[in-house]
């Protein structure tokens, strides 16, 4: 589904549905499902500022959009403020004490199949809600109470599905073997939900009432992280109450680079979004792309082979900087970027082969972003996940949340893929209280000093590409928003050695071309949403 991108100019608009764009004249939110857009208008209406919203609508995503949106999982924020300052919250989730480098491997060194990819042995140690309290009492205004209780009041009275509901909830079945998420998501013949279906989550009412009233310690402490324990020492997990209590937040600045006249601000690692980007967009910055054209061969081929050498650094080069060096000083240099541009061909694809040693990179997909700005110039960009669709696919009994499956996004045997096809290197190896490597790039530019654009996209390796093109479709091409995010789009990372292209992004012609230059190509139909405000 492509979600549509609000221009902000009147009163809030709240509903962002496929093919509709929304503008507003104070404040903006736009959101993966229009409850959760309702209950991030609602705050702001409210007194709230943007970091409000967004936390009420982390906490209502979990609730209506429970394959992705998340207590279980985890993510990260960005904040710009008026005058320039920006901030970067990473509430990533983290390895737990137990886990260690070839626990996903049998006794003969190769992978287990699925394991970590399903199961208690695939989760992390949740970040969500020390996250979104750690955004709320930092940066916002509301009580906690106030920004909570709708989320409380839609898991305890239910809501009705509609159709648009329907698509990630019909890989539901896949909980059937999770006895306390089956009787949430399944019906008494084990089938999945349908429209007209209410969908009422009283035990994760009861988890949102603890936190509403104790705080984030109701989550980390006490019987949540006990019962979590308990199920997952029974199935064969590794992760602990005591990894609850060790959780912290990290706040930083973001990632920074200029382009054409714009500042671009995104997610560092351990999300490796902010660092790619910026060098595409260095390397992109050397070419007149609108003289080239929109998707013409000539301009295609440009994007499709930065894109392809920024994957081989993001993949050779980052992780979680407690654990690695990442030369981020370097990576986003215009003089490195002049290198590697300098060794672009104009008529000629570069064989993925002849750029590195190659580690394909695999990435969960079904991740939820959201983009806000309220009256006063604040923005916040935040990407949260559980990974995969309702993430390792278990639920501990009475805690009314899926668990994500974020030990995936590491490196379980360096230069194998993982399950979304991407091969990482040993800086991204599992280690105790690591944090995997990510995608994720909630992402703001601005020009002096205002906020030009919020946005960024849930879909694992292809959120850079998304990111990316939407903002080049503004930026170099002068679309208006939905213009440029209804765009049919490419992405190229490094490996497999082949472009991926959304059904009708490229005329016969144009693909003939670029065929012709050496690039293959593969469609594919699910590209994901962009969530973005101009």
């Amino acid at each position: 589904m492509r979600l549509l991108l609000p221009c902000l100019f009147w009163l809030s608009a709240f509903v962002v549905a496929a093919d509709a764009e929304e503008t507003a004249r104070r404040a903006m939110v736009v959101t993966e499902h229009r409850l959760a857009s309702e209950v991030g208008v609602d705050i702001l209406r409210a007194g709230g500022n943007a970091v409000d919203a967004a936390v009420a609508v982390g906490y209502a995503l979990a609730v209506v959009h429970p394959c992705c949106g998340n207590l279980g999982g985890g993510g990260f924020l960005l904040l710009h403020r008026p005058g320039g300052d920006a901030r970067f919250l990473n509430f990533r989730e983290t390895a737990p004490a137990a886990a260690h480098a070839k626990m996903f491997l049998d006794d003969k060194g190769d992978l287990v199949p699925n394991a970590s990819g399903l199961g208690y042995r695939a989760v992390g140690v949740p970040g969500t809600v020390l996250g979104l309290e750690t955004a709320r009492e930092k940066y916002g205004r509301l009580p906690r109470a106030r920004v909570l209780a709708p989320a409380i009041r839609l898991a305890a009275e239910g809501f009705v599905l509609a159709e648009a509901d329907l698509r990630p909830l019909k890989v539901a079945t896949r909980l059937k073997d999770s006895p306390a998420a089956a009787k949430i998501f399944l019906r008494g013949d084990g089938e999945p939900l349908r429209a007209g279906d209410s969908l009422v989550q009283s035990d994760l009412a009861r988890v949102l009432e603890d936190i509403s009233k104790d705080g984030p310690r109701a989550f980390y402490e006490g019987r949540i992280p006990r019962a979590v324990e308990q199920a997952a020492k029974a199935e064969g997990g590794v992760i602990a109450a005591e990894d609850f209590a060790h959780y912290r937040v990290e706040e930083s600045e973001p990632v920074h680079c200029a382009y054409r006249g714009y500042d671009v601000f995104s997610a560092p690692p351990p999300s490796s979004g902010g660092v790619a980007l910026c060098e595409i967009l260095n390397i992109l910055e050397g070419y007149d792309l609108k003289a080239l054209g929109f998707h013409t061969a000539a301009a295609l081929h440009r994007i499709i082979e930065a894109e392809r050498r920024a994957f081989v650094d993001r993949n050779a080069f980052l992780g979680d900087p407690a654990f690695v060096r990442n030369p981020i000083e370097r990576l986003g240099s215009k003089a490195y970027a002049a290198e590697l541009r300098s060794r672009i061909s104009n008529e000629r694809a570069t064989p993925s082969s002849e750029l590195g040693p190659g580690l394909p990179l695999q990435e969960g997909r079904e991740t939820t972003h959201y983009s806000i700005i309220d009256e006063d110039g604040v923005a916040v960009s935040v990407t949260y996940t559980i990974n995969g669709y309702f993430g390792a696919q278990v639920m501990a009994p009475e805690t009314g949340f899926v668990l994500n499956n974020e030990m995936d996004d590491f490196s379980a045997r360096p230069g194998s893929p993982n399950a979304w096809g991407l091969v990482q290197g040993a800086a991204n190896a599992v280690a105790p209280g690591k944090r995997p490597l990510s995608s994720m790039s909630p992402t703001i530019v601005t020009r002096n000093g205002n906020v030009a654009l919020v946005l960024g996209s849930p879909n694992g390796s292809r959120i850079i590409s998304v990111t990316l093109q939407t903002a080049l479709n503004v930026i170099d091409y002068g679309l208006p928003l939905q213009q440029a995010v209804d765009a049919k789009r490419i992405h190229h990372q490094w490996l497999p050695d082949v472009v991926f292209a959304e059904p009708g992004a490229l005329s016969p012609e144009t693909q003939r071309e670029l065929e012709a230059k050496g690039h293959s190509f593969q469609t594919l139909e699910r590209f994901g949403a962009s969530e973005a405000i101009a």
